[in-house]
């Protein structure tokens, strides 16, 4: 008989969604998953969302409080946990980042209560060395960190790809460099990068996935495969979010299918260029910098190709199977 574990709803496209995903998908063999619904995902009005998402989840997570089982979580709704459901929770910290509060005052507050707790549950985990010492440097010690990963299976056949038959597929002539800048979304720098290449002839700024800055360049909202093979297509990653991220998936996809990138080594990201050997980013030299880049191609994809393939479906599900193990 399989264990039972909750969590939120794996739905969206965001890095932690798809985190939550596969860590399903990685231990449907051992363990049914039961959900809740992440309500802070379906107001299109952002203020006040988390308050409003709280107070609609509030009895699913009473009803949950006489249930058996293991919960792992990544919502600020473990403040409506009694100390007995914390001890039998794995929380998921991705990131933390004030810019992206919607709550505001009250938030912040919602947060720190949350890391004085954090201590109460059964371990803690993080998908970057900078965010574990984060919460070490804010009292909680049971913390370990359990990077993104990815299906190797996928890549191989991505890096498979034809590029110049994707170059034609997205309209990239030969003489033009196309620099992906990951998703056009708030703080993650994508309107910086287009500023400062704005002028620079040849090189072509590319984003994928949601817009919700109104980027008006070459932007892709397109399937899984579709999105490889741009990826596939691009010749260098640049990557200058303003927000401290957990560990872009989108720089590290990038950089398994051969782009070198330019990364601004801000938190997770910092730890993502380390463990890569990619170099961070001069605004003022950025044109100059992607050119070099571009040209070094093939000379540093082995690297940084070895450096995460390590993290693959395997890695992730032993070392999650493991800890939900001993959990349990």
């Amino acid at each position: 008989m399989k264990r039972v574990a909750y969590s939120m709803e794996p739905v969206g496209r965001t890095g932690g969604r798809v985190y939550l995903r596969m860590l399903h998908e990685a231990t449907a063999d051992d363990l049914e998953w039961r959900t809740v619904p992440d309500h802070k995902r379906t107001y299109r009005v952002r203020r006040w969302r988390k308050l409003r998402h709280l107070t609609r989840l509030a009895p699913s997570i009473r009803a949950l409080a006489g249930d058996t089982g293991t919960f792992v979580w990544d919502d600020l709704s473990l403040l409506l946990f009694t100390p007995e459901m914390r001890a039998r929770t794995v929380f998921l910290l991705h990131h933390y980042e004030p810019l992206q509060h919607d709550s505001a005052p009250f938030e912040a507050m919602l947060w720190d209560r949350l890391f004085r707790v954090l201590p109460q549950c059964a371990a803690v985990v993080c998908v970057a060395p900078y965010w574990a010492d984060f919460l070490r440097a804010r009292g909680v010690d049971n913390v370990r960190v359990i990077y993104n990963a990815f299906d190797m299976a996928e890549v191989e056949r991505a890096r498979g790809y034809d590029r110049a038959e994707c170059r034609a597929e997205f309209g990239l002539p030969s003489d033009v460099t196309a620099v992906y800048a990951g998703k056009a979304v708030h703080w993650k720098g994508t309107e910086e990068v287009s500023a400062a290449l704005a002028d620079a002839p040849g090189l072509r700024v590319i984003t994928s996935g949601s817009n919700t800055i109104g980027f008006d360049g070459a932007h892709y909202d397109v399937d899984r495969e579709r999105y490889l093979r741009l990826l596939r297509a691009c010749d260098v990653g640049v990557f200058l979010p303003r927000m401290r991220e957990g560990w872009s998936r989108c720089a590290a996809e990038a950089l398994l299918l051969g782009l070198p990138c330019l990364i601004r080594p801000m938190a997770g990201l910092g730890d993502l260029a380390a463990l890569t050997g990619q170099p961070a980013p001069d605004i003022a030299e950025l044109p100059t910098q992607i050119r070099d880049r571009a040209a070094m191609r093939q000379a540093e994809a082995k690297t940084a190709y070895e450096a995460l393939a390590r993290f693959d479906l395997n890695y992730f599900g032993n070392a999650w199977g493991d800890l939900l193990a001993k959990v349990a």
